[in-house]
């Protein structure tokens, strides 16, 4: 079914705006569209008896696209690590909040195909869409290059370079424990748990910040923590969070 017949020219130009910001021109725009296609929006065309199909399976291939990316750079960047750091390193870059941030950070959820349902609850600001979504565009950009790795290489590691960079200068500290990848390390074994920072409070001058963070498991609250910065304030949350959990900390 030609693409003009399932999508209004508001959402196909507004792809046509999204290549420019995520550096790829399509040879074939349809793994675009079909990338920034939620299924519920897939769901109310077929009961109209439209063919489209979801983002879904493209979510799963682009998912091994951005582990094998992110393993094979910190595989052959930081030689000294043993397979455990390497590891939690990997989980944290990959995790559903790098995803969500880089998606955040670009106005994804503007560029989305939702059914109305989605579009009644913001569903273009929900967290679990916005990262299915960029590993489907992930996805995309691999097949339209022909399933060439090196084509979304840059793509990925704008995603998960900045947490890369954030988790090893934790690691590095003197003893410092990164308490939030060990987390995230243990919630990814159960799929579809999501995992969330919230800052509760900010107080004192600019020079003596006091912030007050609270992590959450499923919209339930599992630790807080205060710091003099926000990155200090989560892992002193995820370190209660471990405890609640009876790791060792």
């Amino acid at each position: 079914m030609n693409s003009k017949e399932i999508y209004t020219d508001s959402f196909l130009d507004k792809a046509k705006a999204l290549e420019e910001i995520i550096g790829h021109r399509y040879k074939t725009p349809e793994y675009l569209y079909t990338a920034l296609t939620h299924s519920s929006f897939a769901n109310e065309l077929r009961a109209k008896k439209k063919d489209a199909e979801s983002n879904e399976r493209l979510e799963f291939l682009g998912d091994s696209v951005l582990s094998i990316v992110v393993s094979s750079y910190i595989f052959s960047s930081l030689s000294s690590l043993p397979e455990g750091e390497l590891t939690r390193i990997r989980a944290y870059a990959v995790c559903e909040d790098a995803l969500f941030a880089y998606a955040a950070k670009i106005g994804l959820g503007e560029y989305l195909a939702l059914g109305r349902g989605e579009e009644k609850t913001d569903g273009r600001h929900r967290k679990s869409i916005l990262a299915d979504a960029t590993e489907a565009i992930i996805a995309s950009v691999y097949l339209d290059s022909g399933f060439d790795i090196e084509s979304v290489k840059d793509f990925i590691m704008e995603i998960s370079l900045p947490r890369i960079e954030e988790i090893v200068a934790t690691l590095r500290k003197g003893g410092s424990k990164n308490y939030k990848g060990t987390l995230q390390q243990l919630v990814q074994n159960s799929r579809g748990d999501i995992l969330e920072y919230e800052q509760v409070s900010e107080s004192g001058p600019d020079h003596d910040k006091t912030f007050i963070i609270r992590v959450k498991l499923n919209s339930n609250e599992i630790g807080v923590g205060k710091g003099r910065s926000k990155q200090e304030a989560e892992q002193a949350a995820a370190r209660e969070a471990l405890i609640l959990f009876g790791e060792k900390v």
